[in-house]
């Protein structure tokens, strides 16, 4: 009993927490700064995503297959391939790495 008054306290303050800015800013228009930075903040998070998924295990920096396939799907990024092929580009090059 006592853990599902706590989820649904947790739950409760979450979506206060996440209501509040809308309802307070209501119709405003961002600063210009704030506006720029919303707009490259997606692209930012995504690779540090991409570098931490694969440089590192366990808490340590690691080079491996994973790099062998950034690296193909990079290059094909820069050759403009298609996103398939981007994906099975970097899967192929990883597997052959690991296969070494």
């Amino acid at each position: 009993m006592t853990a599902t008054v706590v989820l649904i306290g947790l739950a409760l303050g979450t979506y206060g927490l996440k209501a509040t800015a809308p309802l307070l800013l209501g119709g405003r228009a961002l600063p210009e700064t704030l506006a720029r930075l919303s707009d490259l903040l997606p692209a930012a998070l995504l690779a540090a995503l991409v570098v931490v998924s694969t440089f590192t295990r366990e808490q340590s920096l690691v080079l491996d297959a994973r790099v062998a396939g950034l690296a193909a799907a990079a290059l094909a990024l820069v050759l403009r391939a298609p996103f398939v092929v981007v994906v099975i580009a970097a899967a192929v090059a990883t597997a052959v790495a690991r296969m070494v």
